[in-house]
């Protein structure tokens, strides 16, 4: 039987999503305990790739067993074993050819910057103190949808078969604090793309680039022409959605 796991977990302590076997991961912390309750080798299949510091609010993963009696229970069970900062929000059954990974058909990021220096989200916000335009970051946000190939934000050396991807939502919101968020939709995305993303966008927002020159990097397809990538605490995958 095919199970599905929706979770949330802050990714400060961990190098990443992906089992590493020198590191400790959130795949290989939760495959640890997992196996540990159904008393069976399990290994689970994550929606995607997170890298070192980033967080999750909503992410998805899949596993195959025969062990499971009572997935709620084991929720339950799993939730109490695994450390304070990982949770597990739900596991279900579903048709064995779902996919969390290849099945995706669209991923959600959101990209938190706080003006204020606030000790409760120095993990889960960027302090960032300049003043910034975030109309003329949102106009330059606007030119991704235009584009499918994001080279210009693709860490090097990451094997992609393709840099090809289908942005349909992207866009910066100021909440009531002053907190700026910025939230981008696609079919994928590639390593390190949205931290890239993120920190060219506010180099437009406090004027080193106009929105004309950010679309040239875009077109450029040249990594060298995007500003250094925003930090990680930032940035939580927020959203992982299937056909019905």
């Amino acid at each position: 039987m095919r199970y599905f796991i929706e979770l949330q977990y802050d990714g400060v302590a961990y190098c990443g999503w992906q089992r590493q076997p020198d590191a400790m991961t959130v795949q290989g912390v939760i495959e640890e305990k997992l196996s540990m309750l159904l008393r069976v080798p399990t290994e689970i299949v994550g929606a995607g790739r997170t890298d070192t510091g980033v967080n999750a609010s909503f992410y998805t993963a899949h596993f195959d067993s025969d062990a499971v009696t009572d997935a709620g229970q084991l929720c339950y069970k799993l939730n109490k074993v695994l450390p304070p900062d990982i949770a597990i929000l739900r596991i279900y059954e579903v048709g064995a050819s779902l996919h969390a990974r290849f099945d995706a058909r669209q991923r959600e990021y959101t990209y938190f910057l706080t003006p204020r220096k606030s000790p409760f989200r120095r993990f889960s916000a960027w302090h960032f103190t300049a003043d910034l335009d975030v109309e003329r970051m949102n106009a330059a946000a606007a030119k991704l949808l235009e584009y499918e190939d994001f080279t210009s934000f693709a860490k090097l050396n990451s094997n992609n078969k393709t840099n090809i991807c289908h942005i349909s939502y992207a866009h910066w919101d100021v909440e009531e604090d002053g907190t700026l968020r910025f939230t981008i939709r696609a079919d994928r995305f590639l390593r390190n793309m949205v931290r890239a993303i993120v920190g060219t966008l506010v180099d437009v927002g406090r004027g080193r680039y106009t929105v004309s020159e950010f679309e040239d990097i875009i077109r450029s397809k040249d990594l060298s022409r995007c500003s250094a990538g925003a930090p990680a605490c930032g940035l939580f995958l927020s959203g992982v959605k299937y056909d019905e």
